[in-house]
């Protein structure tokens, strides 16, 4: 089969196409025929050698798939070979063919195309572990959200709204018409002032029940200015640094802050199929009715790899970057 590899660590002009053996599927996996795949920030920081898979995990890019079931190993009951689905990968998605456990495969919401499908599952089960499961978002909280206008952002935006909740997005002003259409009630560019001042105006001193960051130490003093008592702040990235200079502990103390940090590839199988269950036991009847939706700002076949990596690195690009095959 064809997969997309990359000849040495650095940037995007060393993705390259090659022939590897087709996945075979264990006992409790299936064998997908795919039909697209979506780019995650994961993909960059992987081919730039930062991001390793987990061990035992294959080492082709790519971590979201949609396509066809077209081999099921021996003990899978869920599926059967013609089965459409998308699903959650620990890598192999820039490839024709992928293996997922049988439990992390989803159907593909009912209208949805293939391309859609593939840009739901980090997307979505990446905000909603941070909003349900790590903020217990309740109705009527303030969300501080980061990257408003990235594929986490949107699915975030769109799940706070569901969940009855306020937003505010922080993002550059070219985004600001995309979060607001998504539901955001205020929007913030952090390159032109400081959104934690603009916080305060907003909300005053109470400060946002929850804060939903990827940026880490560059935000990080301003977003505890944002963060009221009892907050909930939940990181997600440091794509600004990983050294913040200060831990204000006695503010951690007087506020009962709680401060998570979370990641998704390299949780376990239990853990990946409760979350999976939970989404599409919350949400597929809303994707179905399109009260919720996967944001695709470009969708590139396959064979253009390279401009679809560097449009995300680029930081313009909104929503989700889609490859077909």
């Amino acid at each position: 089969m064809k997969i997309i590899s990359f000849h040495s660590f650095g940037d995007a002009d060393q993705l390259y196409f090659t022939e590897a053996s087709e996945p075979k599927a264990t006992e409790y996996q299936v064998v997908v025929k795919i039909k697209a795949t979506a780019l995650n920030r994961a993909d960059i920081l992987q081919r730039r050698g930062k991001y390793p898979p987990p061990n035992g995990e294959s080492q082709i890019l790519g971590l979201e798939i949609a396509g066809e079931i077209v081999v099921c190993g021996g003990k899978v009951t869920r599926w059967r070979p013609g089965d459409n689905v998308c699903g959650l990968i620990s890598g192999g998605g820039y490839a024709e063919y992928a293996v997922i456990h049988e439990q992390h495969a989803m159907p593909i919401p009912t209208g949805l195309t293939f391309a859609e499908a593939a840009a739901i599952p980090e997307a979505f089960l990446t905000a909603w572990q941070a909003l349900h499961w790590h903020a217990n978002i309740k109705n009527g909280q303030r969300v501080l959200l980061h990257a408003a206008a990235s594929g986490v952002g949107t699915a975030a935006l769109q799940l706070i709204k569901k969940a009855g909740a306020e937003v505010i997005a922080v993002s550059s002003t070219e985004k600001h018409a995309l979060c607001k259409k998504l539901g955001a009630s205020a929007c913030i560019d952090y390159k032109k002032e400081s959104f934690s001042q603009r916080v305060e105006e907003m909300v005053g001193k109470d400060g946002v029940d929850i804060i939903i960051d990827f940026i880490g130490a560059a935000h990080w003093e301003q977003n505890l200015a944002c963060l009221g008592a009892d907050g909930v702040f939940v990181l997600l990235g440091f794509l600004g640094g990983a050294a913040p200079q200060t831990i204000p502990l006695q503010m951690l103390l007087q506020k009962r802050w709680t401060i998570k940090g979370s990641t998704l590839r390299n949780r376990d199988l239990i853990y990946k199929s409760k979350l999976i269950e939970d989404l599409v036991n919350q949400t597929w009847n809303d994707f179905a009715e399109r009260h919720l939706f996967p944001v695709i700002g470009e969708i590139f076949p396959w064979e253009e790899v390279i401009v679809a990596h560097n449009l995300m690195e680029s930081n313009t690009s909104q929503g989700k970057i889609v490859l077909t095959l």
